[in-house]
């Protein structure tokens, strides 16, 4: 069974326009986030699902310049285009992640992947179903077959954005799981996901605080480093997140 994260991304984001390629600690975000997915036990392959714009050419050439594998599809449907990179690229479960989760660390993601291998019934598990961990990292697991079931069936515009909303919309249909931060992990306030200019200072700190002297720095790490550093942790706490509905 293949694991591969498959990784939207485009450079077109409304509140961050080019959020993909800001400077963390030296390199653009998303190949701090390639680095930090490729320290996965699990995933056999990294895929960038990127749009078929002009203005995305960048984005793949940051893929190929990393050595993963890329794909590129519809710019508005993203729901077609994270299945059809599954697809091409002969995923068994997608493991999504967002573009704008670069302190997302390995051990999350495995915790996830984990959750599904122990328990092959799962149609879907997930850290956001019940957030306990912070926002930004958020990890999804479901089967390429399922969404493709998706995909040629709903309509729904909500759903043809937000890739896995008909799955946790519906558990009268599949079987989910929710996968708990650890104890001392346990910081839903924190705002880890890079989606506006405070976020992005926010984050930045993150990096030029920890990557010197831990390039692998993990959840771990950073809470500690929230919490010793508070008027940092607060410097975003004010954005709103955007709702899928």
């Amino acid at each position: 069974m293949k694991f591969n994260a498959i990784v939207a991304t485009r450079m077109t984001s409304s509140r961050l326009p080019g959020k993909v390629l800001m400077d963390l600690a030296g390199q653009p975000a998303l190949v701090r986030l390639i680095e930090r997915l490729r320290r996965s036990k699990y995933l056999t392959d990294i895929v960038i699902a990127t749009t078929t714009n002009p203005t995305d050419d960048v984005v793949m050439e940051t893929a190929k310049g990393q050595g993963v594998k890329y794909y590129r599809g519809s710019e508005e449907d993203v729901l077609l285009r994270t299945v059809e990179a599954a697809e091409a690229t002969d995923t068994d479960y997608i493991v999504q992640i967002t573009s704008d989760c670069p302190l997302l660390d390995p051990e999350t993601i495995d915790r996830v992947i984990e959750r599904m291998l122990e328990h092959p019934y799962l149609d879907y598990a997930a850290t956001q179903l019940v957030r306990t961990f912070p926002l930004g990292f958020s990890v999804e697991v479901f089967r390429t077959a399922a969404l493709r079931q998706v995909e040629q069936t709903i309509s729904d515009a909500a759903v043809r954005e937000h890739v896995s909303l008909y799955f946790y919309e519906h558990p009268e249909l599949y079987h989910l799981s929710n996968v708990e931060a650890p104890r001392f992990l346990r910081h839903p306030e924190y705002r880890l996901t890079l989606d506006t200019e405070e976020d992005y200072r926010l984050i930045r700190n993150i990096y030029e605080a920890l990557y010197p002297v831990k390039p692998e720095f993990n959840l771990y790490d950073i809470t500690r480093y929230l919490e010793q550093n508070l008027l940092i942790a607060s410097k975003n706490s004010h954005i709103v997140q955007k709702k899928a509905r």
